[in-house]
């Protein structure tokens, strides 16, 4: 659903965001050793974490002289783009890289249409998909999949200023709440916030004006598309999140991993292992920063 919604928005919305993100990337890329050395290792500036502190991953290798082949798609900004002289880049792909070098394997990127993906793995034309793929039983029953690196965080938006001070069933029983109509997040809302008066819409993009305008007191949705809206022109400045992120997999899923082919298994381990010693050293931290100027959590 996600991924849906972030690929109705308008073209031109779409370009524009691909150059931000572009922009992003490499200024952060020239000055973050400097400025980010507090953030690392925590959820400061809304950095989550996926990984137990407490729980060891046993140190798992990929054969010695194998080339590793990461495909992606570009259509997905933050999460996998085409960045500056169209090098594939993005959250989902920097965490690969970073992966490969933690495993001391040399890895190629190639790029691909997103619904190719999956086939390309399965014919053995490439080793690992780095790409926004829902962890879902019918992905785990055909491929083998690594622990989630990324969710997709509900959250509440609301006009800067007009934002109550509690996010529960109570304090919104009085507020209007813009929702998309037969979503996930339409459905969390009147399961957990029965009393909450909403406005349903067929797409984000109409709840999005809604709130701009005041006609509206919150919007509910996807996180990390309201974070791209909310950093965007689109917004006009307008919002901000209100609360924080909501995590029920029941409603907005498990996330996403790597993807491998299921006979690859030591493969998954190998990577489950370097995601997490990633996060520890706080390189998780530094290409969260560079891909996310607003967090969705």
């Amino acid at each position: 659903m996600s991924i849906c919604i972030l690929r109705s928005e308008s073209r031109e919305n779409y370009n524009f965001v691909l150059l931000l993100l572009a922009m992003i990337a490499l200024l952060r890329l020239l000055v973050f050793e400097g400025e980010a050395s507090a953030q690392l290792g925590g959820e400061a500036a809304g950095i989550p974490s996926f990984w137990d502190p407490r729980a060891r991953v046993e140190p798992a290798e990929v054969p010695g002289g194998r080339t590793l082949r990461v495909m992606t798609a570009d259509d997905f900004p933050p999460l996998h783009f085409g960045g500056p002289d169209a090098v594939p880049t993005g959250f989902s792909v920097e965490l690969a890289r970073l992966a490969c070098e933690r495993l001391r394997v040399t890895c190629t990127i190639q790029v691909r249409p997103f619904g190719d993906l999956l086939d390309a793995l399965a014919n053995g034309h490439g080793d690992v998909v780095a790409a926004a793929f829902p962890i879902t039983a019918a992905l785990q029953e055909r491929f083998a999949v690594t622990e989630p690196y990324f969710r997709f965080p509900a959250r509440f938006v609301a006009r800067i200023g007009e934002a109550p001070a509690v996010i529960d069933n109570d304090a919104l029983a009085l507020r209007r709440v813009a929702v998309v109509a037969g979503s996930a997040h339409e459905a969390f809302l009147d399961a957990y916030f029965p009393d909450i008066a909403l406005s349903r819409h067929p797409n984000l993009f109409i709840a999005q004006g809604e709130l701009r305008r005041g006609e509206v007191d919150l919007l509910f949705g996807d996180g990390l598309t309201l974070a791209l809206w909310i950093g965007g022109r689109d917004s006009q400045g307008c919002c901000d999140f209100a609360g924080g992120p909501y995590l029920d997999e029941r409603y907005f899923g498990e996330g996403i991993g790597f993807v491998m082919r299921r006979q690859d298994e030591p493969l998954r381990r190998a990577f489950d292992y370097a995601l997490q010693r990633v996060w520890e050293d706080g390189e998780y931290s530094e290409t969260w920063l560079t891909f996310f100027p607003v967090s969705p959590f």
